[in-house]
């Protein structure tokens, strides 16, 4: 542990030098959504397979965002977006990047130091997550949490390392030798309580136009496989949004039903989200039932899809393809009798209208030839409408 201090120590100079120990001010109305506090945290994944052999994955997080993550080979940051690097000058990324492999070095060889005195079995894993988050009007907080072999293990909390309730003793033995050390506390409230927040602010500056992203959502509805004799699963398609955060439910009416079922949110590969809602119901029971969605793009204007029947587009889709069959086939029609009349006035008419030694037969097919004229003349305007109707629906 104290090679870990004296690790720790340089760090003072290298995130904060010359940074005032006040507390952070509350933050301006630049926050893209004020009625939710967005974080900014870091993960990290070390894998101890021996004492000899150790493996660390590194990534950092805007909210759901990934916008960082760490190059184990060349030990840099690697920044996944345009605007990753903030507002921070190219001087203090560098000091970060140094703090990073430094810390990164030293926390596997503390590790492994003491894996011994605190009981570790190899192979484990320990898990860390440690950010701030912040909200317009309202000064940051910061959070550290660890976690070994995936189960809570240890926080930081005002001032003291505390150990999880179902941590044990060896959490809390981890916890006491952390908290004898006042300079790695004080270090870590100044990274994480003036460094991080000042980070995430200019983060939210330079991503705003990808942060207030608004896609609307698509929702389609499908019959899944039969959970049971007589039952129908009725699954709620929602894909292609942005933001994450997203309202499906199966509904009666305005009445909520409680047996609806969500997957988990996967991304697409445009970046946008997927989302399936699903409901067990007796078949009898079906009818009447809608899959309302919410989000943010829609601007309260829900998404509804009626069971057993059709979403108001789809309807209306399907009356304008009708309405245009049906006069395509009234104009087929009356221009066929027309060409028929034609046919039978025309051996007939005056020799004023056909000179003498006029072939008949020659009038004859000039006559269907122009009716054919005329009638793909209005099928094509028919369909030209038709496609122009399809678009302003869509």
């Amino acid at each position: 542990m104290l090679f870990l201090l004296l690790l720790l120590l340089p760090f003072r100079e290298l995130c904060c030098p010359g940074e005032s120990t006040a507390a952070p001010q509350p933050l301006g109305s630049h926050h893209p959504a004020a009625e939710e506090p967005l974080s900014f945290r870091m993960l990290q994944i070390s894998s101890f397979a021996n004492h000899s052999w150790v493996n660390t994955q590194g990534s950092g997080w805007l909210g759901e965002l990934q916008t960082h993550s760490w190059d184990n080979i060349v030990r840099t940051i690697r920044f996944l977006r345009p605007w990753s690097k903030g507002d921070f000058s190219k001087q203090e990324l560098k000091n970060l990047q140094a703090l990073l492999q430094l810390y990164l070095r030293g926390f596997a060889k503390e590790v492994q130091t003491f894996v011994n005195q605190f009981q570790f079995e190899y192979p484990f894993e320990v898990q860390i997550s440690a950010g701030c988050k912040m909200q317009a009007g309202k000064a940051s907080e910061f959070f550290i949490n660890g976690a070994y072999q995936g189960s809570d293990f240890l926080s930081f909390q005002g001032s003291f390392w505390v150990p999880s309730p179902a941590a044990g003793s060896r959490a809390q033995n981890v916890c006491k030798v952390l908290n004898h050390y006042r300079d790695i506390k004080e270090i870590v409230q100044s990274m994480f309580g003036h460094t991080c927040p000042r980070f995430l602010a200019g983060l939210l500056v330079a991503g705003k136009s990808e942060l207030e992203r608004q896609v609307k959502p698509e929702a389609w509805v499908s019959s899944g496989p039969n959970p049971r004799p007589g039952h129908l699963l009725l699954v709620c398609h929602v894909s292609g949004f942005y933001p994450k955060p997203v309202w499906v439910r199966w509904m009666r009416g305005e009445q909520e039903q409680v047996g609806t079922q969500h997957s988990d949110l996967l991304p697409n590969a445009d970046g946008t989200w997927y989302l399936r809602a699903t409901l067990d119901v007796a078949a009898g029971e079906a009818a009447g039932l809608s899959c309302r969605v919410k989000h943010s793009s829609l601007r309260g204007h829900d998404i509804i899809i009626h069971w057993g029947g059709y979403s108001i587009l789809l309807i209306l889709i399907c009356l304008t393809i009708v309405v245009t069959l049906v006069m395509l086939v009234v104009v087929d029609s009356s221009f066929k009798k027309q060409c028929s009349n034609w046919n039978f006035i025309s051996p007939h008419v005056s020799s004023a209208a056909f000179p003498m030694g006029a072939n008949t037969q020659d009038t004859r097919s000039s006559g269907r030839q122009l009716c054919l004229a005329q009638e793909l003349w209005i099928i094509n305007r028919f369909l030209k409408k038709w496609k122009t109707s399809l678009k302003q629906i869509w």
